[in-house]
């Protein structure tokens, strides 16, 4: 039997020391502290989002340096230099994570903890697995009573790497950018370049300049919530994707956004099995409120969520900015277990029209789905694109040839259903028949026209109107004499859709069509890259 080797035995217990060193944090009071605002700490929120066990840490040593040398530790703690780095299991599938820890120094940036997230960002990207980031951060570090040293100087200029890299990976595998406290300046532009970015009401911000740099750059007085807050992300700006009212929730969501997504470009979305759908399948209650769910006037609104919630599995799905341009739905669901990604106007706000914000809102996650191999659904009932000087001020022509080009750039399988109106180009930014749908269908209250028909007889017969003293009586006469040429069933007899199906058949229709465009190929010309319009 060897030797007992006692200066391992030192070593190893040495090691367990400082180890265990590391999981106080920020130290006992600055933890208590993190609680009190309703948050979790840095090392609760890995445990919380990890398979139990399956997270392997590194970079748990890191310190901070100041020119070159360590901070002593009685000046200051910087266990694992305000970051937790490391991959591990979530839902079974792999996935490497950077947390900011709030304890440290504010979580702020450093040169060392920056070299960790670096390594975590390779991890990703080299072994094609999703990036994670748990923000609660400061920014960058800027060490108290220092001033602009060399270390700061070289942070500024090494931390763009960051926003580089993040580009490279952009495409390549899902990364995610969960607010769950601060990011200001550099820790802004994380969830910037991000797939997913959920907040937490109350405790979360993003913004590139904090309230005292506002206050002294432009002289505005305004506190954290009013500038970045998860309600100005969420239903202003764009920016943030959800919000969730704890930690808890946002990184459930998290949990919940990666199961509809593949681990990186180079493979399919997992396909969950599914048992029996009684509602939704033939003769089923669901599958019967079809026939009901549109108002008998076609002028009259109605929740295009109740056809999404009949037509996937259980009802469920996970919306995308469900609080920003909400005239139109991008959502992700399953149906017969595969991935899909909904895009679908919603006349009860707006009529349904696309705006500047609903075109943007709708490129960047048919750009998303497309990236990631999630076949696209069209559930269009648009009145067309928004018109009037104040949308050409803002340049609606711009923003909408966005989803224009994104829907015909897009080669995974889209299959389009035209519930009611389909005029003008948002005709075609739906998923129109020229932008190569896999499948295009229609219910029988489908209209596919330039506009409407009292659109047309407004227009076209406004001087015969305005001499007519029975103006009102003519334009109905009008209407109705033009409401044939639109029918569906003319359009159905050109060929333009490939049916005109029962309603209560669009879930069948959808399951055949991605049954259908399952091996789909597309070719495209060669080119470098095309020119997006911004």
């Amino acid at each position: 039997m060897a030797k007992q080797n006692e200066t391992m035995r030192k070593l190893v217990a040495e090691l367990h020391e400082k180890r265990e060193d590391v999981l106080k944090m920020g130290g006992e009071r600055r933890v208590a502290r993190q609680h009190e605002r309703g948050k979790l700490d840095v090392r609760q929120r890995i445990e919380y989002l990890f398979d139990d066990g399956s997270f392997t840490e590194f970079g748990q040593h890191a310190f901070f340096h100041s020119n070159g040398k360590p901070v002593a530790q009685s000046d200051v703690r910087t266990p694992a230099d305000g970051v937790v780095t490391g991959f591990g299991k979530i839902r079974g599938r792999t996935a490497v994570c950077a947390a900011y820890d709030f304890t440290v120094l504010g979580g702020s940036i450093g040169d060392v903890s920056e070299l960790k997230v670096t390594r975590a960002r390779e991890f990703a990207l080299k072994n094609r697995v999703p990036m994670i980031w748990l923000i609660d951060s400061a920014g960058a570090r800027v060490h108290g009573g220092s001033g602009i040293d060399g270390d700061q100087i070289s942070l500024f200029a090494n931390s763009g790497y960051l926003f580089r890299e993040q580009v490279i990976m952009s495409g390549v595998v899902p990364q995610v950018a969960a607010m769950v406290g601060p990011g200001a300046a550099g820790t802004a532009y994380i969830p910037g370049l991000a797939d997913y970015v959920p907040m937490v009401r109350g405790t979360s911000s993003m913004a590139l300049g904090g309230p005292p740099l506002v206050k002294a750059a432009v002289g505005e007085d305004i506190d954290e919530e009013s500038l970045g807050g998860a309600k100005v992300h969420n239903r202003e700006s764009g920016v943030a994707d959800q919000m969730y009212k704890t930690d808890e929730e946002c990184l459930d969501s998290i949990k919940e956004y990666l199961s509809y997504f593949p681990q990186s470009c180079e493979e399919l979305p997992p396909e969950v099995v599914q048992a029996a759908d009684s509602a939704r399948d033939e003769g089923g209650e669901i599958r019967e409120t079809l026939l009901d769910v549109l108002p008998e006037s076609r002028r009259r609104a109605y929740d295009m969520h109740d056809i999404i919630e009949a037509i996937a599995d259980g009802g469920e799905h996970f919306e995308m900015k469900p609080k920003f341009a909400r005239n139109i739905i991008t959502t992700l669901a399953r149906i017969g277990g595969r991935s899909v990604g909904i895009v679908a106007n919603n006349p009860k706000v707006l009529g349904g029209v696309l705006d500047n914000d609903s075109a943007d809102k709708a490129a960047r996650f048919i750009n998303l789905c497309d990236s990631f191999n999630i076949p696209l659904v069209f559930l269009q009932d648009v009145p067309g694109f928004m018109i009037g000087s104040k949308v050409e001020k803002k340049g609606i022509i711009r923003h909408g040839a966005k989803m224009l080009y994104q829907v015909a750039s897009a080669t995974v399988p889209k299959i389009t259903v035209i519930v009611r109106k389909a005029y003008g180009a948002g005709y075609y930014v739906m998923c129109g028949k020229a932008y190569e749908p896999d499948l295009i269908v229609a219910w029988p209250t489908a209209e596919i026209s330039v506009m409407g028909a009292e659109g047309m007889v407004s227009i076209f017969a406004r001087k015969m109107l305005d001499q007519n003293p029975n103006a009102e009586e003519m334009k109905k006469q009008l209407v109705a004499a033009i409401e044939p040429y639109i029918d569906i069933y003319k359009v159905a007899g050109r060929g333009l859709i490939d049916e005109v199906i029962d309603p209560r058949e669009t879930r069948d229709y959808i399951l055949a069509g991605l049954e259908l465009s399952k091996g789909k190929t597309v070719e495209r010309p060669y080119r470098k890259s095309g020119v997006r319009p911004v």
